[in-house]
């Protein structure tokens, strides 16, 4: 990659900025497997058995834990919607005395937020529905998008 900028101090901010995302990467491909492993636990007890054979192998006959993948490995990630480019969610934000306070998660196509908005990922979408507690928005609903229950 020689067409790196030779100032040290963007190149630290370009490195600080690629182990970010790799950290969140990390972090939903943890989830990910998570998630993977419950629903073939679920669907090997709806079918009242073990899970095939070539699960069971691809999941290690001691029930270990299957490889990580290598810190540097490239994760695929699912082809962007057309419609929405960029990050796909957004927060609304109300204007308070003290600075913008958000209210509430909307999709980025969605018309029912209000003009003053932030752009989020998914992942920041689902931090503040589930950690901070803002609602989602009733037209858009995210949170089915996300795979939440915000009731």
């Amino acid at each position: 990659m020689s067409d790196l900028s030779p100032d040290a101090r963007r190149l630290r901010e370009i490195l600080r900025y690629l182990e970010a995302q790799d950290a969140d990467n990390q972090t939903l491909l943890t989830y990910l497997e998570l998630q993977r492993a419950a629903v073939l636990k679920a669907l090997a007890e709806a079918e009242g058995g073990e899970p095939s054979r070539p699960e069971a192998e691809r999941q290690g006959q001691a029930g270990e834990k299957p490889p990580s993948r290598p810190s540097g490995a490239v994760i695929p990630t699912a082809p962007r919607d057309p419609r929405r480019p960029g990050k796909p969610y957004k927060l609304e934000r109300r204007k308070t005395p003290d600075g913008p306070v958000p209210t509430a998660v909307h999709t980025a196509d969605c018309h029912m937020s209000g003009e003053l908005t932030h752009a989020v990922n998914a992942m920041e979408a689902r931090l503040a529905l589930t950690d901070s507690g803002l609602p989602a928005c009733s037209f858009c609903r995210p949170d089915l998008e996300l795979g939440i229950d915000a009731g």
